[in-house]
């Protein structure tokens, strides 16, 4: 009889170890700390350990011209909950926080599409006041920021070479002008001479116009065949939507190499045409 009270006791054992094993599984389960919830732990660990960072994506350095719009690029790598903001370095200023603005100056808006890493800021109208640092910040835990500088120029046409510019008679003017517009070139350059529109079907003839859009910006081209004494005078760029740029012209009637203009050559200065006659003179008095 004792055995069998001792065999008896054994198989209650067993089963209740068999028994109790699920409900301490289950147990585990609901405090959370069972295998159920292996997998939630991994992915809460993997997203704390994701780093929020800027992704260089534009230069840190940028150029607007007066009038035109700007944008400063920032792309931001696993913000989470984090918010990005937009401050002007000059006076402090928050300009946008997160998808809204805080400034009374609807210039300034944040691009940011949907599900997006990219919360660039806008500036419209760029006005020359607006040169400076701008910040790109997130507001983590340490806090990161991208600077950028913001560089203004006025718009303004400006012909290559000398303010004055010597030619032979019967030889070609070639004049080239340079605009700094690149987000909205002109829609036209135009060009004058003594107040006059200078056209390829002008009465004066033998006249040539290329102007074509470069990473620069947009380039005109004159060129004046067969010059005459009459062809001397200022020629001015005057583009659409920027300031004009000027040059004066001397078709000379008579050799004087050191002063003409050969091809894409530039010429020389008055002062040094001046320079050059000064020495002239001197080895004729010896």
């Amino acid at each position: 009889m004792a055995v069998l009270r001792v065999a008896f006791a054994l198989l209650g054992a067993t089963a209740y170890i068999f028994h109790a094993e699920p409900s301490s599984s289950g147990a585990s389960a609901i405090a959370g700390t069972g295998p159920p919830n292996v997998l939630g732990c991994s992915q809460k660990l993997k997203r704390s350990v994701e780093k929020t960072y800027f992704v260089d994506v534009s230069p840190r350095n940028v150029t607007a011209i007066v009038g035109q719009p700007v944008v400063l690029r920032c792309r931001v790598k696993h913000p989470g909950e984090r918010t990005v903001s937009w401050m002007r370095k000059r006076d402090l200023h928050i300009l946008t926080s997160s998808i809204y603005t805080y400034t009374g100056d609807a210039r300034f808006a944040v691009i940011h599409p949907e599900a997006s890493d990219d919360w660039d800021l806008e500036i419209e109208y760029v006005q020359p006041r607006d040169a400076g640092i701008y910040e790109c910040q997130v507001n983590s835990e340490p806090k990161i920021h991208l600077a950028i500088m913001l560089n203004v120029q006025d718009a303004q046409a400006k012909i290559w070479g000398p303010e004055e510019v010597y030619v032979k008679k019967g030889s070609t003017i070639s004049l080239t002008c340079i605009v700094n517009i690149q987000s909205a070139p002109p829609s036209s350059v135009t060009w004058y001479h003594a107040g006059a529109v200078v056209d390829f079907d002008g009465p004066r003839g033998g006249v040539s116009l290329v102007t074509e859009k470069t990473e620069t910006g947009t380039t005109s081209k004159l060129l004046v065949t067969r010059a005459e004494l009459s062809d001397s005078g200022n020629y001015s760029c005057v583009p659409k939507n920027a300031a004009p740029a000027s040059v004066i012209v001397h078709v000379l009637n008579g050799e004087h190499p050191a002063a003409m203009q050969h091809g894409g050559s530039c010429g020389i200065t008055p002062k040094l045409l001046l320079a050059l006659f000064t020495l002239f003179i001197g080895n004729m008095l010896r």
